[in-house]
């Protein structure tokens, strides 16, 4: 058994919340030079530079890629032999993105309440997604989550007489009537099966992974390059100015579900598809 102060895991999530704000990830860099590369439209170009030019100077001067500096989503996954010292867990995270949000001037956009609407003034609490794993390490990745593309998500309950096409259909339909609240071009998560509650987490997981890794099921691989395609013929573009680059990829997480059942869930985020990592 393999003992862990959780300083430790304040000390880590505070260094991945500035992390995650300041540094794109390399495969969403990619992805943006990518369309900038297929994008035909001239105002879907100059927004793509302008765009790569933002996430430079974020890079370089070490500021946030976005105001909207979001909601602190972490997925952890703590090895089974590892005994948690010094504190409470939870409160190691928040204590975390506390310090963070503060450290890196990080907007503090987190109410306490769903309709009084008063700022916890501190970012906190987190959403925080558990998952005990085998071994003695503890793995942390962190999401910033913005507001406008979080809105534009959706979930259905489809039924199994829908198949393949009613999933498309529902995918495609979400991006379309998003139009350019997410801030296109974007990311697509897709959850696919489970439960109404887990289908949502799926399609936020989604979001996690590189976009130079597709599903390891080809079936399911294929399925995002069709949607991804389908979604980039709607003619969003770049902040919704028209063009080819409407979204930057289409990752689908799946799970297995109840044979009267076939939930669907997508979940959007902005060109700034933000998350940093971290193993303890």
């Amino acid at each position: 058994m393999r003992e862990v102060d959780v300083k430790l895991i304040a000390d880590a999530v505070a260094d991945l919340s500035k992390e995650a704000n300041y540094f794109l990830g390399d495969d969403v860099d990619d992805a943006l030079k990518q369309g900038l590369e297929q994008e035909e439209s001239p105002v879907g170009k100059e927004v793509m530079n302008q765009l790569l030019e933002n996430v430079r100077i974020a890079r370089d001067e070490e500021v946030a890629i976005c105001q909207d500096t979001g909601t602190a989503v972490l997925f952890v996954e703590l090895g089974q032999e590892v005994r948690l010292v010094g504190g409470d867990f939870n409160e190691a995270i928040n204590e975390g993105v506390r310090r963070g949000y503060d450290e890196g001037y990080l907007r503090k956009s987190i109410v306490k309440d769903p309709l009084e609407r008063v700022n916890t003034g501190d970012n906190t609490p987190a959403v925080v997604h558990t998952e005990v794993m085998p071994g003695d390490k503890i793995k942390i990745i962190l999401a910033p989550k913005g507001g406008g593309a979080e809105n534009m998500s959706a979930l259905k309950m489809l039924t199994p007489a829908q198949g393949v096409k009613g999933l498309v259909d529902f995918v495609v339909d979400t991006v379309s009537r998003a139009g350019p609240n997410p801030c296109p071009p974007i990311v697509v998560g897709v959850g696919f099966g489970g439960t109404f509650e887990k289908v949502a987490y799926l399609a936020k997981k989604a979001l996690m992974r590189p976009l130079d890794q597709p599903n390891p099921n080809p079936f399911y691989a294929d399925l995002e390059k069709e949607m991804l395609e389908k979604i980039n013929k709607l003619g969003i573009g770049p902040q919704g100015f028209g063009g080819r680059s409407t979204a930057l990829g289409v990752n689908i997480e799946t799970y297995p579900c109840h044979i009267a059942s076939m939930p669907a869930a997508v979940n959007i985020n902005c060109h700034a598809s933000r998350h940093a990592e971290k193993v303890i």
